[in-house]
């Protein structure tokens, strides 16, 4: 080879390790790690549509994983988001007292955390926690329960999972409400875990004992849905029933008169809010605004049904 071939060989060379050097030096790009509970619960489907959208517009590389309400999973992939250098995590969480150890290992790995939906029983751990004003909301649901009950007959109430702080606000919320009007009798009051399928089974156990009962108000929209089946199959048509969500298959059944009312969260727009709070903390330091955030609710009922759509306003 002769020395202006090898010149150029070398040039070559150079300049092939100098882009190699250049290119690991580039940052990769950085990525929010969305987690969840089940997709199955369209509610839970939109947050994490409406956050990992939101993510994508911001030029964000995304990834979308649930956990299914084990505190276990939600551990295991809070442990793969750190080791792939998440630069954020937006979470729902799997349990306000099982979560804090998973956040606080996020925060000292420098990983920060916005929560959406749900609160942690602690303070300081998480950025962000932006949830919806579920007292506020159970409030205005359970005025309109008990203006369609006529303030009296028996109900029956449905709770959520007990280990969901929700769970316990919504119901205080509703017996703020309804505890204050004597002619209203509860006459069971029953977790069914936020499922749709249990509901329907804890109704209808109910059912048997409760053939009189005028009203069931429901802790989420998915138990409304389970109550007005089992109400439906046993016979009782004419039974009011009143969720808590907004979901997309209450506001049809609030349409077409078996459910008469709900109350709609806004979790598209938390969830788009957290990821906006994400991108300031991550650009400038700080978020903006205080660690707790809550966003007012809305009555909907067959009056209003179609001025709602995917958990928000049209």
């Amino acid at each position: 080879m002769d020395v202006e071939a090898l010149l150029r060989v070398s040039a070559v060379s150079v300049a092939v390790a100098l882009l190699a050097a250049s290119c690991s030096r580039m940052p990769a790009k950085k990525t929010i790690s969305i987690i969840t509970p089940s997709h199955e619960n369209p509610f839970f489907n939109a947050e994490a549509e409406a956050a990992a959208a939101r993510a994508g517009e911001l030029g964000y590389g995304v990834t979308v994983n649930t956990h299914d309400d084990d505190a276990h999973k939600q551990d295991d992939l809070f442990d793969i988001a750190v080791a792939n250098r998440a630069s954020a995590i937006i979470l729902d969480n799997a349990g306000a007292d099982a979560s804090i150890a998973a956040l606080r290992k996020a925060r000292a790995a420098g990983v920060p955390c916005f929560l959406i939906d749900r609160e942690i029983n602690a303070n300081g751990i998480a950025t962000a926690q932006i949830v919806s004003n579920n007292y506020q909301g159970a409030t205005l649901g359970a005025q309109e329960f008990a203006r369609l009950m006529g303030e009296k007959g028996d109900y029956v109430e449905l709770v959520g999972r007990e280990s969901d702080t929700n769970a316990g606000i919504r119901s205080q919320g509703y017996h703020d409400v309804l505890d204050k009007l004597p002619g209203l009798k509860m006459v069971s009051r029953q977790s069914a875990n936020w499922s749709q399928t249990e509901a329907f089974q804890k109704m209808e156990t109910i059912i048997q004992g409760n053939r009189g009962i005028k009203g069931v108000i429901a802790g989420n929209d998915t138990m409304a849905l389970g109550a007005s089946a089992a109400l439906e199959a046993a016979g009782l048509e004419n039974v009011i029933v009143v969720g808590f969500d907004g979901s997309p298959d209450v506001l049809a059944a609030i349409r077409a008169g078996k459910i008469q009312a709900t109350v709609l969260q806004p979790a598209a727009k938390i969830a788009r809010l957290a990821v906006d709070e994400a991108h300031r903390y991550l650009t400038t330091g700080s978020t903006g605004a205080a660690e707790k955030q809550s966003i007012d609710c809305e009555l909907v009922t067959r009056a209003n049904a179609d001025e709602f759509g995917l958990f928000a306003r049209k």
